[in-house]
């Protein structure tokens, strides 16, 4: 995986923690640490953007997210994790795995 993935799928991992945090923060310090994750995680969907394709860039950006917001809600809000969002989320990933998979490589990305 070459560091444009790994900026990506950092980006993906920060925007669970901002979008958990629109729903829950209460305090300044909260909501400021929720406004950096906003930053970093669109920081780090541009620059994958520069070297990867915009269409699959975005979606395994907004899959690790939404699939992420669902188990961190299930594990830290205690949000039902029933059968049929699993098969779901599962579906996501497989979805997201498979655009990995499929794009192809770039001239930037192979540098």
């Amino acid at each position: 995986m070459n560091r444009y993935w790994m900026v990506l799928v950092m980006g993906g991992l920060t925007e669970i923690g901002w979008v958990s945090g629109l729903k829950h923060a209460s305090t300044f310090a909260e909501w400021a640490l929720t406004a950096a994750a906003i930053v970093v995680s669109f920081a780090a969907i541009g620059y994958a953007m520069s070297a990867l394709p915009v269409g699959t860039v975005y979606a395994v950006f907004t899959g690790i997210g939404a699939a992420g917001t669902v188990f961190a809600e299930s594990v830290f809000y205690d949000i039902e994790l029933n059968p049929g969002k699993l098969a779901l989320v599962v579906i996501l990933i497989i979805g997201i795995v498979g655009l990995k998979i499929t794009s192809p490589k770039t001239d930037k990305e192979a540098e």
